[in-house]
């Protein structure tokens, strides 16, 4: 088990669930906007939420922003520890720094003693591309590399009595990312934060992190995640759900199920299974229920018997069941009505 800490009040590592986070695409120098994405960020299941902090400006938002701000607020630094006490000061729930760019030694201790006076978490970022020369070693993979590299930064906090940290080790290489956080996983007892970087666009970026995130957290290894995709970051967060659905670690809320489709489905199934979600999304209902949406009979409530309620079509008669048995028989132009009046009663 991993040491607890905690991000404003959520809590990360000990007994608690993995969390989600992700980042916001606006200028944090705007705080309205940014206000408006980190609310759209809540209502899609974001936990947590980073902000960029790349100049003063953003510093003068960041009160603002955080008062408004439903989740706890993260501050993203680079280069600058001026702008980290900065953020700090701005009363941010937490940093995320990579102790490679910020500078000398003296510089991370006053990002260091700061954290520890406001008594927020730190977050080590060490990342595949930017490793220090130091740490290029012949005969080591780029895993072992971030690993070093990531002991070494652990050793600086703990010289200063600092315990109040997560750790990220990411690569945009899914398989490097695996080992990497296996590595460290065995290293140390600090909480870990999982992500494939620069993933990529929504359809690629999803399988990555899919195979990458869903891997660790299939081995017991993680905290917290956060999917990071050329994308609305909106899109992040229901990649990030679906993932802890699917590995049992948060309640499925209501989740669909259909056919891949074949010559012996008669209807046009995809755009019925997009219109149904649609719908279903519009009535944002906190059950969980699994609903299945089958082409034809053979693919109907034998195969989808573990569903609570479903359909499945044939040519001219659409099969209302639930738990694998049929009780109604409807005209398919009524059906996606009359199984969302069900779902709203169950």
């Amino acid at each position: 088990m991993k040491r607890e800490i905690f991000v404003g009040n959520v809590g990360i590592g000990g007994d608690h669930p993995v969390s989600i986070q992700s980042m916001t695409t606006t200028d944090t120098s705007d705080p309205g906007s940014t206000i408006d994405q980190i609310r759209q960020l809540y209502m899609a299941g974001c936990q947590i939420v980073r902000v960029a902090v790349p100049d003063q400006n953003s510093i003068s938002s960041l009160r603002e922003i955080k008062s408004e701000s439903p989740i706890p607020l993260i501050a993203d630094i680079h280069f600058n520890p001026d702008l980290a006490m900065g953020a700090i000061d701005a009363g941010v729930d937490g940093i995320r720094i990579n102790p490679g760019n910020i500078g000398s030694r003296e510089k991370l201790g006053r990002i260091i003693k700061s954290a520890a006076e406001h008594n927020i978490s730190i977050r080590i970022g060490v990342n595949s591309g930017s490793i220090e020369k130091k740490y290029l070693r012949p005969g080591k993979t780029r895993a072992e590399m971030m690993v070093d590299s990531a002991l070494d930064k652990i050793k600086l906090f703990e010289d200063s009595g600092f315990l109040n940290i997560k750790l990220s080790l990411k690569s945009s290489d899914v398989m490097e990312t695996i080992e990497a956080y296996r590595k460290i996983d065995k290293e140390c007892d600090y909480p870990l934060h999982l992500g494939i970087t620069e993933a990529g666009t929504l359809f690629s970026g999803t399988i990555k992190s899919s195979i990458g995130i869903g891997s660790l957290l299939a081995d017991g290894i993680g905290n917290t995640i956060r999917v990071s995709l050329t994308d609305d970051p909106v899109e992040e967060v229901k990649v990030a759900v679906e993932i802890l659905k699917v590995l049992g670690l948060r309640e499925r809320g209501l989740e669909v199920v259909s056919c891949p489709t074949c010559a012996r489905v008669s209807v046009d199934l995809i755009n019925i299974v997009k219109k149904f979600e649609k719908k279903l999304g519009e009535l944002k209902l906190n059950k969980n229920i699994k609903i299945a949406i089958m082409g034809c009979e053979v693919n109907g409530p034998g195969e989808a018997k573990e569903a609570d309620i479903g359909i499945a079509f044939s040519k001219n008669i659409a099969y209302l069941f639930r738990k694998g048995k049929m009780i109604e028989k409807l005209d398919p132009e009524d059906s996606l009505d009359r199984l969302l009046e069900i779902i709203k009663n169950i």
